[in-house]
């Protein structure tokens, strides 16, 4: 297996939003494979990051 990732920004979207479509999308791939979920913020640029194994 590999480490693999998806972001999701929130230039245009709500934090609300993007929470939901990550915590969605984690729901999906199942919490075994879940490596972690990270965020940040810079300005109005919102990042949240899902870290899975693929």
């Amino acid at each position: 297996m590999t480490v693999r990732y998806k972001v999701f920004r929130a230039i245009w979207s709500s934090w609300k939003e993007i929470f939901d479509e990550a915590s969605d999308f984690a729901t999906q791939i199942g919490k075994d494979r879940i490596i972690n979920i990270s965020h940040s913020c810079d300005k109005n640029d919102g990042v949240v990051t899902v870290w899975y194994w693929g």
